[in-house]
């Protein structure tokens, strides 16, 4: 079928079925930290687990290729867009339940949200994920941490559902976390909620490490331009910033991306860049590192419809 009836046809009988908006042609760079992304064919925002039971069950029948995004901290998508359907797990999943020392989060909230209910209980353990700005759902799938603190340390069961809408629950353990990876990773799984269990705790220290994080994040990161976060992962040995500042390749430019001149560990859109322009900068700092050193550092941003 060709690809504009399918898509019509998709739209057609997926806004019958569900009462969310279902959006065209809608600007990725719209719902990207990076601001940069073309137009998705269609943009649906789920209100609940029923509904989004019923967008993979309409995606299946018309064989529509999809793509999950949360806040869209890590993401870097190509100028042309996305030919299919972007399914976006937001602020109709926000939701926190505390129980004593128990949290169980939507995959829509915001981590420097829990991190803020943490403290009001005096509840310690995430404040590592104070500053991190994506949501739950994203975190958990590619195990998120800042200082020395990651998802896996806090999280103890994962609920998910995979692409036929099957719901799963998932223990810590099971949950294989490693560096900047879970059992979502690998697969088709859609984190849908989480139980974070935290410790009890002095809420001024709390509190003042929550600040002292904070500043330090603020102090060191370009906050003020548009980027996917760290770029590239930590190597074995050492730190990905550290080796592109010895590459003498801090503050370099190409077009409207730069390596940014406060930290070289984060690409950033300084000037209107395309998705080309970050990935031409990101090819340039990949070779010249591995020339210089012998290390070939691995893209940390999700990249969809472009290519190293």
């Amino acid at each position: 079928m060709e690809h504009n009836i399918l898509i019509n046809d998709f739209y057609n009988e997926i806004s019958l079925n569900i009462k969310s908006n279902v959006t065209k042609d809608e600007l990725l760079k719209n719902h990207t930290y990076f601001k940069i992304g073309g137009p998705a064919d269609l943009f649906l925002e789920p209100d609940d687990e029923e509904e989004l039971k019923a967008i993979l069950n309409t995606i299946k029948k018309y064989n529509v290729d999809y793509y999950i995004i949360g806040n869209g901290t890590n993401l870097l998508f190509s100028d042309k867009g996305f030919r299919g359907a972007i399914i976006k797990i937001g602020e109709k999943f926000n939701y926190i339940k505390i129980e004593n020392n128990k949290l169980t989060v939507g995959a829509g909230t915001l981590l420097s949200v829990i991190a803020k209910e943490a403290l009001k209980e005096s509840l310690k353990g995430f404040e590592f994920a104070s500053g991190i700005p994506g949501y739950v759902g994203g975190a958990v799938a590619m195990n998120a941490g800042a200082y020395n603190g990651e998802l896996k340390n806090v999280v103890n069961r994962v609920k998910c559902m995979d692409s036929a809408g099957k719901i799963y629950e998932f223990s810590n353990e099971e949950m294989d976390f490693g560096y900047r990876h879970s059992k979502v990773s690998d697969s088709d799984l859609i984190v849908l909620q989480a139980e974070i269990v935290l410790e009890h705790g002095n809420y001024q220290e709390i509190d003042d490490k929550m600040k002292d994080l904070n500043q330090r994040r603020i102090s060191k990161q370009p906050l003020s331009m548009p980027s996917a976060g760290s770029t590239f992962k930590r190597p074995e040995n050492g730190f990905a910033s550290k080796l592109i500042e010895d590459a003498g390749l801090k503050g370099l430019k190409y077009k409207g991306a730069m390596v940014s001149d406060k930290h070289s560990g984060f690409v950033v859109n300084y000037d209107n860049a395309s998705c080309e322009d970050v990935l031409e900068l990101m090819r340039i700092v990949i070779r010249t590192v591995e020339d210089k050193f012998g290390i070939t550092l691995e893209p940390e941003i999700k990249i969809i419809g472009g290519k190293l």
